[in-house]
């Protein structure tokens, strides 16, 4: 199991990283132009910030500009807050240090590209950026101002169902407790990777759950640390099993000691899921979740429909197949996908079938599904008392685009693999298409130290 610091040495290590990112946030030239807050050092010893809460606007029309937003705003001629429209409402989470959110602007402009839509930031970074268990006694309150607003915006002619938060991380947490204020009519709630320490064990009350709004989704990244491993949603998507991330580096506490800033490191997995939804919003490839009881039993290609929503597999971003518009809706279902280790991470899940002949002795391929000169592999531990093997491939390009199968007898370290004789290697898709026949070869003899191919020839079809 890959190594992370300690609640307490993330402390310190956050500590040490925020005193180089204060500031992060980008600069207004322009004075009209509002920007988050950031607590200085100097404030964080003296404890003198409390909690302040601020909100931003941004709209198509000043994506680039946000406005300093109230209810007082609302009423100025120069508002851009248009009633008529559906409103996102972004919310952070903990704040090492007082440091900005680099990524609010990114995500609200992400979203305005999808949806012309009023985006609200709400800023709690005076507030948020004390040791982690004081910022947590304080999240209700915050949630409890920003249900101020909301129901200044209801009496102005807004409907709950047409709001849309979403909250990271502690900000998740923040977001249902809105919900649960408003009964659960707002219409819909977008976790992204919801904090985990001091909330897997918390009552729904005081956590995220599908009864904080009509539709619940959650995007899980590193549940085995900062994020929370139970699913809390309608629908709860966990990237990668929802723990280390593709790209992510993995390192010792040695080498963290050694290589600065650690910054990056520490909040790599749990950040995915902010970076995963903007490039799903931005529409390049859809990001679909399988569902399944568990990522193992994903990984052995045991999980390859989606009847549990009629048919109509969950999808990352704001797309009609999300999962909303599924009735009656499943509580805390979990969907699990692959992921590349960069943007805009997109990977098509293909199942690879092997049944061979029965071994002696125990044995490896090295399986290559191949596109042009990309080629994504496995290996499969081939044993003495299994014949068939199912494994699923993340590979970039759909399975009509693989121009070759590659399989290599790799053999053992220690003593010479003979010949394995492979009576069929079937690929097909998932989610499987019930008119469409895997793609399969029978009858190849496979010797060590020699690969063996098969070139494909395919049309892909409406893509």
């Amino acid at each position: 199991m890959p190594w992370k610091p300690n609640a307490v040495l993330f402390t310190v290590f956050m500590l040490y990283s925020s005193s180089q990112v204060v500031g992060l946030g980008e600069k207004q030239d322009d004075d009209e132009c509002a920007d988050l807050n950031n607590t200085t050092l100097r404030e964080y010893r003296q404890r003198s910030v409390k909690l302040q809460v601020q909100y931003l606007l941004m709209t198509r029309k000043n994506m680039d500009c946000p406005q300093r937003f109230d209810q007082a705003a609302l009423t100025a001629p120069t508002c851009l807050f248009n009633i008529s429209r559906s409103t996102k409402v972004i919310i952070h989470g903990y704040r090492a240090l007082g440091s900005k959110p680099s990524w609010v602007k990114d995500l609200a402009q992400a979203l305005l590209r999808a949806q012309d839509v009023n985006v609200l930031v709400v800023d709690w970074v005076y507030g948020a950026s004390f040791a982690y268990n004081l910022v947590v006694e304080s999240y209700k309150e915050v949630a409890l101002q920003i249900s101020v607003l909301i129901n200044q915006l209801q009496k102005h002619g807004c409907d709950l169902e047409t709001f849309h938060f979403i909250g990271v991380s502690l900000g998740a947490h923040v977001a249902g407790f809105v919900g649960t204020l408003f009964e659960g009519n707002i219409g819909r709630i977008t976790g992204l990777d919801p904090a985990g320490p001091m909330f897997k064990g918390a009552d729904t009350y005081d956590r995220l759950d599908p009864s904080d709004a009509q539709f619940v989704d959650v995007i899980h990244t590193d549940s085995d640390y900062f994020g929370i491993s139970i699913p809390v949603g309608h629908v709860d998507f966990f990237l990668n099993g929802g723990k280390d991330q593709a790209g992510c580096a993995r390192s010792r506490f040695a080498s963290i000691l050694v290589y600065f800033p650690v910054y990056g490191y520490v909040i790599c997995d749990h950040m995915r899921a902010v970076h995963v939804y903007m490039s799903a919003l931005n529409g390049s490839c859809q990001l679909t979740g399988i569902p399944c009881s568990s990522y193992e039993d994903f990984l052995r290609g045991n999980c390859l429909d989606c009847d549990v929503f009629k048919g109509k597999c969950p999808v990352l971003g704001l797309s009609e197949n999300s999962g909303i518009t599924i009735s009656p809706l499943p509580k805390e279902q979990k969907v699990f996908l692959r992921t590349t280790s960069s943007a805009p991470f997109c990977a098509h899940h293909i199942l690879l079938q092997l049944e061979v002949s029965s071994l002696d002795k125990s044995a490896e391929l090295e399986v290559t599904l191949m596109t042009e000169n990309l080629g994504t592999e496995q290996r499969l531990r081939l044993q003495t008392d299994t014949t068939v093997y199912r494994t699923v491939f993340a590979h970039r390009s759909p399975l009509c685009k693989i121009d070759s199968i590659r399989i290599k007898n790799t053999g053992a370290r220690f003593y010479r693999q003979g010949e394995v004789h492979i009576k069929s290697v079937c690929v097909s898709d998932i989610p499987s298409v019930r008119y469409e026949e895997p793609l399969c070869v029978n009858n190849i003899n496979v010797r060590r130290g020699a690969p063996w191919s098969h070139d494909f020839v395919q049309v892909c079809m409406n893509l």
